[in-house]
């Protein structure tokens, strides 16, 4: 069984376990996709709370939520993911929680989602946006979600991980499309797998995701995708400001 239908059995037992929640926070929330297209300048950084992962195993468990999370809005990002899968990145929704109440940039709920029930708890926990992995969903499914955070006033980030799933991304007229440099079945990582999915920047904003080290790496995608996700190594990092300084390269349009 690769990584992600391992992951994908134990979310399952854990939503089924979800209470039907009704919205309680109507704040709108920081907005990501306007940001980002108001100043492509210089390549944007979203910054990850990551406590571990099934590939790495820990990774920074005993980190300090609060003031990471800090360090990172300090250094300029544009917004930030908190892992909230307990079983495998030992994350939960109060770190979201904690962080959302903390800093005021965008704080993008990184999970599993497959239900609406966890939209509906991102949303209250005080996330900003979502992430709608194509590869987890059915094309119907993954449409149900997105305009079901749409509704909440999440934004989407809509992740995906080949052709066949950029396609179905654009065919939602999704706004915020990642490419994820991890391979979710085998959880290798290559950054040429955002250059051989490069789109015309024609509307959506483009993420590449995990891989970036060096000021090098984020180099390699800066002309083609308009912000990246780092998280590993910010979260190894002695000076995760200074990496983030870095790595925020000139783009060129």
């Amino acid at each position: 069984m690769d990584f992600l239908e391992k992951i994908l059995v134990e979310k399952r037992k854990e939503v089924a376990a979800l209470p039907t929640a009704e919205r309680t926070n109507l704040h709108q929330g920081y907005p990501f996709y306007k940001q980002v297209k108001a100043n492509t300048e210089k390549l944007h950084v979203i910054g990850e709370i990551k406590r571990a992962s099934p590939s790495k195993g820990e990774i920074n468990v005993d980190v300090d939520i609060i003031s990471q999370a800090k360090k990172y809005q300090q250094a300029g990002v544009s917004a930030i993911s908190v892992l909230t899968d307990e079983v495998f990145f030992k994350g939960t929704i109060d770190d979201l929680q904690t962080i959302a109440q903390a800093v005021t940039v965008p704080v993008l709920c990184k999970d599993f989602i497959i239900d609406e029930r966890q939209l509906v708890r991102a949303k209250n926990a005080g996330a900003s946006m979502v992430l709608l992995i194509v590869a987890a969903l059915s094309p119907e499914r993954l449409k149900e979600l997105y305009q079901a955070a749409r509704t909440l006033d999440l934004e989407v980030l809509v992740e995906t991980h080949n052709a066949e799933e950029m396609a179905i991304a654009q065919a939602i007229d999704a706004q915020i499309i990642g490419v994820n440099n991890r391979d979710l079945t085998t959880f290798t990582v290559d950054i040429q797998h955002s250059l051989d999915l490069a789109q015309p920047d024609d509307g959506p904003i483009y993420i590449s995701e995990s891989g970036f080290v060096t000021g090098e790496d984020a180099a390699r995608v800066a002309n083609d995708y308009h912000v990246i996700l780092v998280g590993e190594t910010l979260m190894r990092a002695s000076n995760p400001e200074a990496t983030i300084q870095e790595l925020r390269v000139q783009r060129h349009d």
